[in-house]
Formats: C-alpha cells, structure tokens, sequence
C-alpha cells in the first residue's frame, strides 16, 4: 500500500522564509498534526545558505552578498555552503517511526534520494547516488543534499541545479587560499552539470520558468515511483504559515543566528 504524503508546491520567497518553512512542516508532522510531507520551493532573490557547523565570515562574502542583492541564510542542516538560485529545491519530512525512516545516516539518503535519481531519468538524464550526499551524472554533481534529525522526524533538502553559475558563485564565497580562485573555479566547472546541459544538448534552450516547472513535474512523478508514495497536494495552513514567519524574522534573518559560529 501507498505512503500517503501531502505534496506542497510553496512557489519562490526569501532564504529566511524557506527556511521558517521547512522548520515549520517539520513542526507540524512532529506534532501528528500533518502527513508526512514533499515540498518544492524556489529562492527569490538569489541566497548562499551555510551549514549549520560552519562560520559565516569564514564562507562567505557578506558584503559582496549585499551588494549583489543576495540573501545570507543559516541551515538547520549541515554541510557546506551553498549558492541558489536556477535549481528546484526540494525539503522531506519523514517522522522516525515511518517505514521510510532508516536509522543509518547512509541509508536514509540512499533511499530518499532514489526520489530524485527517478525524477531525472524521466528528464532523460541517468544519474546515480554518490555517498554520502550527493547526485551525479556522467561523473559530475547535478544534485546535493543534506539532512538533520529533530523533534524524531528526519528533515532532508536539497537542490536539482537547473543552471551553473560558478563564477558568480565564487565572487560570493570566500576561498582559502585567493591564488587558488582560478583554479578551483576550473575545477568545479568540470566537476559540476545542470539540467539546462541536457537541454542543451538536445538543441533546447527553455527558459528558466519552463526548465522549472518540468523539473518539478518530473520530481514528483520520481519520488512518487521510487518511495512508493501517494501524493496529496496541499498548501501550507495558517498556522504553519504564521509558524514560518515568525521563524524567519525572529530566528533565519536575524544576525545572531546567521553568525552563531
């Protein structure tokens, strides 16, 4: 039999308010008052999110954020720092208890991420699971994701990059080493791919608001196939809405958390 999931497609919003939100749905299907739950999101405008573990000062360039009209934000999850903007967002919300749940950290993205290697091949793009995080094709990242553990749910998100945009993504984050810049810019222009790449290759050129919501359809159908799911679409409540702002201006745009570390 199915898992039934509410599906939520929350459109594009500000880094602290994606944020809020996923804290909120995590919420809510902590507390039994939601099903388990996918959600797909944009960012507008533009945002670098950091890990929580890591320092903001040391990963990005705050000032150059600003100036660039880049939201900074703070995860609840951890990893490394990362630059959204042409890529789907996806969050997934799992209580422990659930038959989806693994208590292996490895598992649990193996399976999860089956989702998204699905969604892709319906794209006509084969992809395969890269431990312990991440999504590839022909060798190159297409997909990175990370995942948290809270109030006994797991809370997983990540991106499909749509686009690559090293060079601006770079002139955002701060690199160890400034000599290093150009190469490590080379390095992760070979290392890194898009859907818009298979598009392109195809003769295709869409843009941005059609490769999304392809993206998205694709997704959907990908997670449904490999969770085995039963996907009820819904919105946000008011609750949850109201749940997501008061995260997000009290906690995800506020300096004290964007610099914890």
């Amino acid at each position: 039999m199915a898992h039934e999931f509410r599906l939520l497609e929350t459109g594009f919003h500000t880094a602290a308010f994606n944020m809020g939100l996923d804290e909120a749905l995590l919420g809510s299907v902590a507390e039994g008052k939601s099903l388990p739950t996918l959600r797909f999101y944009g960012w507008k405008p533009p945002a670098v999110s950091i890990g929580y573990f890591q320092g903001l000062h040391e990963e990005v360039d705050v000032d150059a954020c600003r100036a660039a009209g880049v939201d900074v934000v703070r995860r609840i999850t951890g990893g490394g720092a990362v630059f959204h903007h042409y890529e789907v967002t996806y969050s997934i919300v799992v209580p422990l208890s659930h038959q989806l749940a693994r208590p292996n950290i490895l598992d649990s993205y193996r399976l999860l991420l089956g989702g998204i290697i699905d969604g892709l091949a319906l794209l006509g793009i084969e992809a395969e699971f890269a431990p312990i995080n991440d999504i590839v094709t022909g060798g190159k990242k297409i997909s990175g994701n990370a995942q948290t553990r809270k109030r006994g749910c797991i809370l997983q998100h990540g991106t499909i990059l749509l686009d690559v945009e090293v060079d601006l993504m770079f002139s955002l984050l701060k690199v160890p080493q400034e000599k290093a810049r150009g190469k490590l810019i080379e390095d992760v222009k070979e290392r890194v791919t898009s859907v818009q790449h298979f598009f392109k290759n195809r003769g295709q050129n869409p843009i941005f608001k059609f490769l999304y919501e392809e993206t998205v359809a694709a997704l959907k159908q990908g997670f449904a196939s490999a969770l085995d799911l039963s996907l009820v679409g819904s919105s946000p409540d008011e609750a949850e809405l109201a749940e997501a702002q008061r995260l997000a201006d009290e906690k995800f745009a506020s300096r004290h958390w964007t610099e914890l570390r």
